[in-house]
């Protein structure tokens, strides 16, 4: 069975997940913290996103992401793609 479309519009709010392969962590200290989210700032910039709240767990995260353009699909694909090299 597929996932269902996704609609992305202009002023969507979207609760955004990931988790690492196998539950594993995907921060391993805090400086891996600091990158993530100085990489989801630059990302945020680079979209013209607003992120309204983010959770960083051990082994996945949230984020609460407003689009003002349809961009997720490519903003997620740049963060998730640069934070895993």
């Amino acid at each position: 069975m597929s996932r269902p479309l996704r609609v992305e519009f202009a002023g969507a709010l979207y609760h955004v997940t990931a988790r690492g392969n196998a539950r594993a962590a995907i921060y391993l200290t805090d400086e891996d913290r600091i990158e993530f989210l100085a990489l989801l700032a630059d990302t945020v910039a680079r979209h013209d996103w607003y992120c309204h709240a983010y959770c960083l767990m051990d082994n996945h995260y949230h984020l609460l992401i407003e689009t003002t353009r349809p961009t997720l699909s490519k903003g997620m694909k740049f963060f998730n793609g640069f934070y895993t090299q």
